[in-house]
């Protein structure tokens, strides 16, 4: 009897890498090598992406590049935040982080919908609406639950920038922001013992958090300075 060959499943990261890299002229060998994956998984990406008139189907329309974010936006302002999500122990269950960066207040939201995009542009516009008038940039990475950036741009009046593929260390505040909520959600955890007022405890804690970065106030303490 022949077994049928199972193959790993590309992340978002992985196939927005792979247009992007084709767009810039590179073969399909040179972006495998860069995403670290073979030659073939880029060719099956490929093919299973070609539309009825044979093109390829792209990424997130109208992405903003990072590279297009105003030089100010270097975490020394108020006003400039990022995002990302967490992932559980089931890949169906997200949570949304945020974060500001030049105060390091942290927001934690519970995504319903998982990695649904439209799910994720409402929870986030809930999150930030208060702060509308004060927001500046969103920056967040290639992942496919930002597609509707646009929304978000909409609802918040607020560009949304996309760092380059395989680049984390472009999105620093929030991905320090990760790694202090993992001290309370460890990987491999179910978000189904994280229900929303937990979640809201998590975030309290981290924001009453004495930090060095600013001089042992706190993020809240400082955020809110900054809205006086």
């Amino acid at each position: 009897m022949l077994l049928m060959k199972k193959y790993k499943q590309l992340t978002s990261e992985q196939r927005y890498a792979i247009y992007l890299g084709l767009e810039n002229g590179d073969t399909q060998r040179t972006i495998a090598s860069l995403i670290g994956v073979g030659p073939s998984a880029v060719s099956r990406e490929l093919q299973r992406n070609k539309d009825k008139r044979g093109g390829s189907v792209r990424g997130i329309p109208n992405r903003r590049s990072i590279r297009e974010r105003p030089v100010e936006a270097d975490g020394k302002r108020f006003g400039d935040f990022e995002m990302d999500t967490m992932i559980g122990a089931d890949q169906s269950e997200a949570i949304l982080t945020v974060t500001e960066r030049k105060t390091n207040l942290v927001m934690i939201g519970e995504l319903p919908r998982g990695r649904d995009s439209k799910g994720l542009a409402k929870v986030l516009c809930r999150m930030l609406l208060p702060y509308k008038d004060v927001i500046r940039t969103i920056t967040t990475d290639n992942g496919l639950e930002f597609a509707a950036h646009e929304r978000i741009t909409e609802m918040l009046e607020a560009p949304v920038y996309f760092t380059d593929p395989y680049s984390a260390w472009q999105k620093g505040s929030i991905e320090n922001a990760n790694k202090l909520i993992r001290q309370y959600i460890p990987k491999g955890a179910s978000f189904k013992d994280y229900p929303p007022d937990r979640l809201k405890r998590i975030q309290h804690r981290l924001n009453e958090r004495p930090r060095k970065k600013l001089d042992f106030n706190t993020p809240k303490v400082e955020f809110y300075k900054q809205l006086m």
